[in-house]
């Protein structure tokens, strides 16, 4: 039986995406908040856990990453580059917390089955919803080029 996310989840937390997007980095992403699910982009978001969990991956990211949703949002984020390049994803993820978005980012990250690609172009930013409280951190990538 195949889990989907729950529709109100998806357009609030839609919502929250877009807007912490706009405010951080100063444009809109080129999709409203309720079709984010279905863009033809990745779009990733993980909470703010001492070792983060995934909170959300609409379907190109599921694709992308080969898990299933119910797989996807228990998954620690950390877990989607190798250990070898984890150390780098650290040091991302400082630099977004204290610029608030990184505009062009590229790294490497692991498919489920355990294939490897890189990400190119990637926004990066945290996830601040309207009081100000720091929700998490999300990307957003379509620019892929595979590795193994």
């Amino acid at each position: 039986m195949t889990v989907l996310p729950d529709p109100k989840f998806l357009r609030a937390h839609g919502a929250l995406l877009a807007d912490s997007h706009r405010r951080l980095v100063g444009r809109d992403i080129s999709v409203p908040p309720d079709a984010l699910y279905d863009a033809p982009f990745a779009l990733v978001s993980h909470g703010t856990e001492a070792d983060p969990v995934f909170n959300y991956a609409n379907r190109h990211a599921q694709q992308v990453f080969g898990y299933d949703w119910a797989t996807f949002v228990t998954l620690p984020s950390r877990l989607s580059a190798r250990a070898p390049e984890r150390d780098e994803r650290a040091r991302l993820l400082e630099q977004v917390s204290r610029d608030g978005y990184i505009p062009d980012y590229s790294g490497v990250r692991v498919r489920a089955d355990g294939r490897l690609f890189r990400i190119r172009r990637a926004t990066v930013w945290n996830v601040i919803d309207e009081a100000g409280v720091l929700r998490g951190q999300a990307a957003l990538f379509s620019d892929i080029e595979e590795l193994s």
